[in-house]
């Protein structure tokens, strides 16, 4: 794949490491590479997709050091998890308002856009709203086919 990819946010894939510094990250070799995957594969990984991914590039790399790494960059905003009802969590680096369509037959997961002009939760008027996930489930074009 092109070093030009960028995720939704415009992140350049050469950049990985300032990004990550502007996010109080220390840019690690894993770290990097481990949001370089996160840009490049749109499949909404688990752990395990990663790790497996990651392994022969980098031969010191434990699951831990994926997990935790995740964490981070869900508490640094710089990455989502996503709630889908599994037993595995999944993750996104695109953090902006989006939804997303599981594949009930193949399992894959895509992301749709949302109107973030459009979309105001009604009823919640005195709560303080952290984060929107928005998920679908179907069975997507592939799997009608």
């Amino acid at each position: 794949m092109n070093a030009e990819v960028k995720n939704e946010m415009n992140i350049d894939v050469k950049n990985i490491g300032d990004f990550l510094k502007s996010h109080g990250i220390r840019p690690s070799y894993p770290r990097v590479k481990i949001y370089e995957y996160l840009i490049r594969h749109k499949n909404h990984p688990t752990v395990d997709m990663i790790y497996n991914s990651l392994a022969d590039v980098i031969p010191s790399l434990s699951k831990t050091t994926v997990y935790n790494t995740l964490n981070m960059f869900v508490d640094k905003n710089v990455a989502i998890v996503l709630e889908m009802n599994d037993s595995e969590a999944r993750y996104d680096a695109d953090v902006s308002l989006h939804g997303h369509f599981r594949c009930v037959k193949c399992g894959s997961i895509y992301d749709f856009n949302l109107d973030s002009s459009d979309f105001r939760p009604r009823g919640l008027d005195n709560f303080l709203v952290s984060e929107v996930q928005v998920t679908c489930k179907g069975i997507c074009a592939g799997c009608r086919t």
